[in-house]
Order: structure tokens, then C-alpha cells, then sequence
């Protein structure tokens, strides 16, 4: 999004998985004096470390993440909390005059905090919730849907009729506050200014990405890690263990597929999740400027950031590079 007056500027680094927006972000967030906040949604869980692709203590260390390991693997984060929890850390490094770095490839929450989305955070019932996920149970999924369909309709065509926890999510929300959640306030205003950039990869380039990655993970022992967390009492149908990696290991140690299924299972989904992240982040869209993820990107997005926030006093920027609390960065 283009940077207007009044509001401090925060930059956002989009795109598809295994496209390298972690390794970018770090970068920027060295040669910036920046703080990363995640916007991934596997990434709040503690102990999902390898089959989320968790950044390394290491780079933890070298700069300092927000909302990584910040929820039990039984935990429901819902999407308000999320924007919540970011907006709170995004101001705290504000006032560190610092630049915050927002990085994520989940599309849902990076598209709230972008658009300003109204979320009705105090529309929640674990009761009201309970009886839906008791619906469904008894009467399945396609019945669920169809129950929302009759009365949010618009809703309904946006939520995938498979997507349980969102068909719940949306009829718990029309019970407690008597709306539609198509009818909700949709947007609010925006407290901060974004600067977008996205980071793309020709697809065949980004599958075999995910290949090698999913690889190195079974190295690593991401069957050991789901197991672990099984033992430890996470249920196999927590939300955290619905991620692409985890519930296909899961079934694997239930017995229901061999390894070899469950790999398969692995990298056919996260080619899948690729295309819809596609969705969310979109070439054409006039918020994102897009650059191909390939060695010297960084410089380009180090004079990019510097040159379109070289005049924000609320960051105390000053034309021509510098950047408050780092060293100096000359705008090309």
C-alpha cells in the first residue's frame, strides 16, 4: 500500500511458501533495525518447530521475532486475536523506533491487518461452538454448510464446505450476535501505513523448493517431532495438527497410510497451498510491488524501503537514507 500522511510506516513481506520471505526479512530487518512479526499461522504454536519451518534459535537471536511460540499446540487462535496480539507488538517496536517487518505467507491474517478488517473479537461462545462442532459430527459437513448457506449465504460461497472450523466459526458468530458475519462492519481504519512488497519464483522453481524442503525436514525427524507432540497428550485433531506436514504424519502413526502415502500427501497439499496462496497474493494487485526472489533482492528492497519512507518523521527518517537506531543506508 502506498504511505500517506499522519500514520508510521510498516513494511510487509508476502508471498508463497518456500519463496524465501524469512531469509529476506531477517536481512532487511539487520540492515534496517528492524523487528520481525510473524503473520504465519503455524508459527504461534510452540514445540511445531521442524514441520513448520520455524526460524532457528540462531536467527531468533540475531533479530528479534514476535508471535513465534506464543500458544499451546491445543490453543485456538482466532483471527481477531492475531490482529490484536500484531498490532500491540507492531506498536511496542514502533515506540522502540524501530522498523517493524510483518512476514507471512497466511493470507487471511496479513489481508486483515492490511485492510483493516473488523472482526468482532468479543463474538465468542465455546459453548455456542461446541453445539455447531456437534452438528457437524452428527450430521457431517455437507449439512453444516448447507445450514449456513441458508442463512449467510454470502459467507457460504467464500468458505470452502470442507473449511469446518471456519463453517463453525461463522454460524457461532451469526448465533451470538444476531448478524451474518457477511453483514459484520467490514473494515476499519488502518493505524498504520504499509509498504508491501511480495516475493515471487516461477512455479516449477517454488515446487521443487517445497521438495527439498519437505526433505530436509524427514532429515531433521518430522515424524519424531509429530509423534512427540502426540505423546505429550496434543490431540491428533488439534487445530495446530490440521497443518500440511502434520496431519498427514499423523495419519501415518494412527496407521491409516504408510510413510510413503503420507509424503505423497505432503507435497501434493503444499503444491495446492502454493496455488491459493496465489489467491490472497495476487500478481496484478496495485498494494504489492513484486520482485523476483533471486540473490540482491535485499539491496533492492533496502533502497526501496529507505527511498519510500525517507520521509517519515514518526520513524525519523531523514531524506537520504538513515534509518533511527542503525547504521546508515544510502538510498541509491
Amino acid at each position: 500500500m502506498m504511505p500517506d500522511g499522519g500514520r508510521p510506516g510498516v513494511v510487509a513481506v508476502v508471498g508463497p511458501s518456500a519463496v524465501g520471505k524469512s531469509r529476506v526479512a531477517i536481512d532487511l530487518a539487520l540492515r534496517l533495525d528492524g523487528e520481525i512479526v510473524s503473520a504465519d499461522s503455524r508459527l504461534l504454536y510452540r514445540g511445531l518447530d521442524i514441520g513448520t519451518d520455524k526460524p532457528t534459535t540462531a536467527d531468533q537471536a540475531r533479530v528479534p521475532h514476535h508471535l513465534i511460540d506464543v500458544a499451546d499446540p491445543v490453543a485456538t487462535w482466532s483471527l481477531a486475536q492475531y490482529c490484536s496480539a500484531a498490532q500491540t507488538a507492531i506498536r511496542a517496536i514502533l515506540a522502540r523506533r524501530r522498523l517493524p517487518i510483518v512476514v507471512g505467507g497466511t493470507g487471511q491474517y496479513m489481508r486483515a491487518l492490511l485492510q483493516g478488517w473488523s472482526l468482532a473479537p468479543g463474538a465468542v461462545d465455546p459453548e455456542v461452538r461446541h453445539g455447531w462442532q456437534q452438528v457437524s459430527e452428527r450430521l457431517g459437513p455437507e449439512a453444516l454448510h448447507a445450514m449456513l448457506a441458508e442463512t449467510d449465504p454470502d459467507s457460504a460461497a467464500r468458505i470452502d464446505r470442507r473449511n469446518v472450523r471456519r463453517v463453525v466459526r461463522a454460524l457461532e458468530v451469526h448465533q451470538i450476535t444476531g448478524m451474518p458475519p457477511s453483514r459484520q462492519p467490514r473494515r476499519q481504519p488502518v493505524p498504520f501505513r504499509y509498504l508491501v512488497f511480495g516475493l515471487s519464483l516461477p512455479r516449477e522453481q517454488l515446487y521443487r523448493r517445497l521438495d527439498a524442503r519437505l526433505d530436509e525436514m524427514l532429515r531433521r525427524g518430522l515424524v519424531q517431532e509429530v509423534q512427540r507432540l502426540l505423546v505429550e497428550g496434543v490431540p491428533a485433531d488439534a487445530p495446530s495438527l490440521s497443518a500440511i506436514g502434520y496431519a498427514q504424519i499423523v495419519r501415518y502413526l494412527q496407521g491409516e497410510w504408510p510413510l510413503e502415502k503420507a509424503v505423497s500427501e505432503i507435497r501434493r497439499q503444499s503444491r495446492t497451498l502454493v496455488r491459493h496462496q496465489s489467491n490472497w497474493f495476487r500478481p496484478d494487485d496495485p498494494s504489492i510491488e513484486w520482485h523476483l526472489s533471486q540473490p540482491g533482492v535485499e539491496d533492492e528492497l533496502v533502497d526501496r524501503i529507505t527511498r519510500r519512507l525517507a520521509s517519515s518523521t514518526s520513524l525519523g527518517f531523514q531524506r537520504g537514507g538513515g534509518v533511527p537506531g542503525g547504521r546508515r543506508v544510502e538510498a541509491r
